[in-house]
C-alpha cells in the first residue's frame, strides 16, 4: 500500500470536526464544532479574490450581478465580429483597437470597483496589471500595422525587420 493511498484512507475515516484530538462542544448541537490547529487534509473550498464578490445586489438578475465581466466580453465580441466580417476599410484596425479599449476598461473597472464579480480572477493588482498591459500593447500593435500605420516606432520596426528574414 502506498503513501498516498494510507493518506486517502486516513482522510476519509476522519471526521471533519471534532476529531480525536479536538475537544468538541457539548450541548444542544447547534453551537459550532471548534477548529484544529493543523492544515486540513482535503481543501473544502477556495477563497474568492479580492473584489470577487457580486457587482449588485442578490436580488437582482444574474446579467446584472456581472455587468462589468459582461461589459468587457461584449466590446471584446463585437471587436472580433469586425475584425471577423471586414465590413469596412480598415476594420481589422478599428475591431483590434476595440479589444483593446476592452481590456483597459477591465483593468479600470478592477481598479475603481470595489466588487466586480466574475471579473476578478487573482488580486486587484494583478488583475489591473494583466488586463491593462495586454490592452496597451493590443492597442499600440493595432496602431502600429501595416499597410500605412497610424503611429511609427523607429525602433521597433527595426525590431521586426531584424527578426524576420
Amino acid at each position: 500500500m502506498g503513501a498516498g493511498t494510507s493518506a486517502g484512507a486516513d482522510a476519509a475515516e476522519e471526521p471533519v470536526g471534532g476529531g480525536a484530538d479536538e475537544p468538541v462542544a457539548e450541548g444542544d448541537g447547534d453551537a459550532a464544532p471548534s477548529t484544529s490547529r493543523r492544515f486540513p487534509t482535503v481543501t473544502q473550498d477556495t477563497a474568492r479574490p479580492e473584489g470577487g464578490g457580486r457587482a449588485a445586489p442578490g436580488d437582482a438578475p444574474a446579467p446584472a450581478r456581472q455587468w462589468p465581466l459582461l461589459t468587457v466580453l461584449g466590446a471584446t465580441g463585437l471587436g472580433l465580429l469586425i475584425v471577423g466580417l471586414d465590413p469596412f476599410d480598415e476594420a481589422f484596425r478599428y475591431g483590434t483597437i476595440l479589444i483593446g479599449v476592452a481590456l483597459i476598461t477591465g483593468a479600470i473597472l478592477r481598479r475603481v470597483m470595489p466588487s466586480v464579480g466574475m471579473l476578478a480572477v487573482r488580486s486587484r493588482f494583478t488583475d489591473m496589471v494583466t488586463y491593462g498591459l495586454l490592452g496597451v500593447v493590443i492597442v499600440l500593435l493595432s496602431l502600429m500595422t501595416q499597410p500605412k500605420p497610424w503611429l511609427e516606432i523607429p525602433f521597433l520596426e527595426d525590431v521586426v525587420h531584424s527578426t524576420v528574414p
